[in-house]
């Protein structure tokens, strides 16, 4: 999250309008993430955030994320579910961006994890998955493992920059992962981006999950391969094996694993890393300038890579769980 185009109170007024939803009483921008522009907005009527799509998030591609968690939302998982206008539509624009309304969602992220998070955290991704099953919509993971070739070739020169001898490191990692990545896992739909401020928390039970707008069908260990990396790493860059069975077990209680998705778990999760470090490393360079908002470190996930390069045991965790 964060803001990147800022709204009048004329514009957010013109906005509410279209909505049954009372009078706007307060609306302020939320400075967090790189992706769009949002903002918590107060109603005569309740709290709901208000999004205006910016980057990656294509107005075509919006009908599947916003029918997936009105989904989701109606088939009893706790995530945000959209806001109908009066005319039915749940996409709107706002400066002739794409935007929309979703309601807001009670709870607390955490910044420091722990093994009770993580089992939490882990039964609530099984239970995204099983609530997903069924619903109609398709979107390939444009951010997956067929793409990261061409996005390292387009960002080689910047890797380098970052970090003298980088470049060569970077591309022995997409050389490896691209020929042991798995085939033939258990698929479908999976939220793909599922950090920890994107879980929300009450009473230290799995009480919401928010922002699906990387969500996609791929391998459903693949998600539990991004979990990973984003739920289970110290501060200092070190694994936490402790917190990676947590998550991993509190994931089985909905669905267990088979043989094949722990054996491919290390493959997976150092392919999700590299994930990361290219993205981040793409709006390293990119973020716009005046946008509220810092751009994620990716040298944090090229420490998390050089883990996964040395040989993390992440099937021993999974096989630990059981």
């Amino acid at each position: 999250m964060a803001v990147y185009t800022d709204i009048t109170d004329a514009e957010l007024e013109g906005f509410l309008a279209e909505f049954d939803l009372g009078q706007a009483q307060s609306c302020k921008g939320i400075a967090e993430g790189v992706e769009n522009s949002n903002f918590l907005v107060e109603t005569t009527r309740g709290r709901f955030i208000l999004t205006i799509y910016e980057r990656r998030v294509r107005a075509e591609e919006l009908p599947y994320f916003l029918s997936l968690m009105q989904w989701l939302a109606q088939h009893g998982f706790p995530c945000a579910e959209p806001m109908a206008g009066r005319d039915g539509a749940i996409q709107r624009q706002i400066r002739g961006k794409p935007a929309a309304l979703v309601e807001f969602m009670n709870g607390l992220s955490v910044r420091r994890p722990t093994a009770a998070h993580c089992l939490e955290a882990g039964e609530g991704m099984a239970w995204l998955h099983q609530a997903a099953q069924g619903f109609a919509g398709r979107r390939v993971n444009d951010l997956g493992h067929a793409v990261w070739p061409g996005l390292f070739a387009r960002l080689r020169g910047e890797a380098e920059a970052l970090k003298p001898g980088l470049a060569g490191v970077i591309a022995a990692d997409v050389e490896a992962i691209a020929a042991a990545w798995p085939r033939g896992l258990p698929s479908g739909t999976i939220h793909a981006d599922l950090f920890p401020d994107n879980v929300f928390f009450q009473n230290g039970r799995f009480a919401a999950a928010i922002d699906f707008y990387f969500a996609c069908d791929d391998a459903l260990a693949y998600d539990i391969a991004v979990a990973l990396n984003a739920w289970c790493f110290e501060p200092d860059g070190s694994f936490n094996i402790t917190l990676a069975r947590a998550l991993i077990a509190g994931y089985e209680r909905r669905r267990p694993l088979s043989a094949a998705e722990k054996a491919a778990l290390p493959v997976l999760a150092r392919g999700a890393a590299l994930r990361f470090f290219l993205t981040r490393l793409n709006d390293w360079r990119s973020t716009p300038e005046g946008a509220l908002v810092r751009p994620k470190d990716p040298l944090e996930y090229e420490r998390k890579l050089a883990v996964h390069r040395a040989g993390l045991h992440l099937l021993d965790a999974a096989a630990a769980a059981r």
